[in-house]
């Protein structure tokens, strides 16, 4: 990514929202997902710029990431995730905004479709997280997630497995210097102490993991808002039936299955992604 400016911060509630603003024209906002050291630009810095160059691209770090209040609700976190997006977005006075989430993100933009519907315009979905991944067991990659920051801890091995075994097809297009700076990232104190991402438990477990299914939402099928799902074929992380799942639920939504992709496609596959991305909301109807 080039051009990056300084990023800014503003209030939502008692929490304080990082994010980037690149480009102008219709708003985008790009939605992280929720690895260990996970942040706005790092998970999009091969998509900013050329979707800047038709949208204003607004990037924030999701509640518990990056320079944002690390704090979330753990009895809600995909409904928490979303208030927190559509405050960003009262913040800034924008009425509306095209939302694209990647895993965590995906589900927290699918929450505010439902809960906001007025102030979503499109959804592209990478993977999204609460499709169905609570009915069954996790994911080698979903294990590898929720367990990062516990028994040892964070160790640098640990994400290396995690990103080179379990977020892309091709591990070896994850440099060192990438993992250095996501272990780094994921250091910080108060996310070791009380990390953004872990399997709920203790009382008020299950009620959670059902909030969290959002395929169990009643209200996925008047999501009328036109809908791009873009799943990669490998998958490792959400599994890629979450895409049909989707397609069976939502009155417009179309899919597109990526071949030899893992879970993070805008990255793996990003001129693909792009193209897409930009033609979908770009169309007119």
């Amino acid at each position: 990514m080039t051009g990056e400016d300084s990023g800014h911060t503003t209030a939502v509630g008692d929490r304080e929202i990082f994010y980037r603003d690149h480009g102008s024209g219709p708003v985008v906002v790009l939605l992280h997902g929720g690895g260990p050291g996970a942040s706005g630009a790092a998970a999009y810095a091969r998509n900013i710029d050329v979707l800047a160059r038709r949208f204003r691209v607004i990037v924030p770090d999701l509640p518990g990431y990056g320079r944002s209040t690390k704090r979330i609700d753990r009895a809600d976190p995909f409904g928490d995730l979303a208030a927190a997006v559509g405050g960003l977005l009262d913040a800034l006075g924008l009425p509306s905004a095209h939302l694209v989430g990647n895993s965590y993100g995906g589900a927290a933009a699918l929450r505010l479709a439902m809960d906001r519907p007025d102030v979503v315009d499109r959804l592209i979905l990478l993977a999204p997280g609460g499709i169905g991944t609570t009915r069954t067991l996790p994911t080698p990659g979903l294990r590898a997630l929720l367990s990062y920051y516990s028994g040892e801890g964070p160790t640098r091995d640990k994400l290396a497995v995690f990103l080179r075994e379990h977020l892309v097809f091709d591990g070896s297009a994850v440099t060192d210097e990438m993992i250095d700076a996501r272990f780094r990232a994921g250091l910080d104190p108060e996310v070791v102490a009380n990390p953004p991402l872990r399997r709920p438990s203790g009382r008020g477990a299950a009620r959670t993991l059902l909030r969290m299914d959002l395929t169990r939402d009643a209200r996925l099928r008047q999501v009328a808002h036109p809908t791009l799902v873009v799943w990669g074929a490998c998958d490792r992380v959400n599994r890629p039936g979450g895409a049909r799942m989707l397609a069976g639920r939502m009155p417009d939504c179309d899919t597109y299955r990526v071949a030899n992709t893992g879970h993070w496609v805008q990255w793996e596959r990003a001129g693909l992604f792009n193209e897409l991305a930009t033609a979908f909301l770009e169309e007119r109807r």
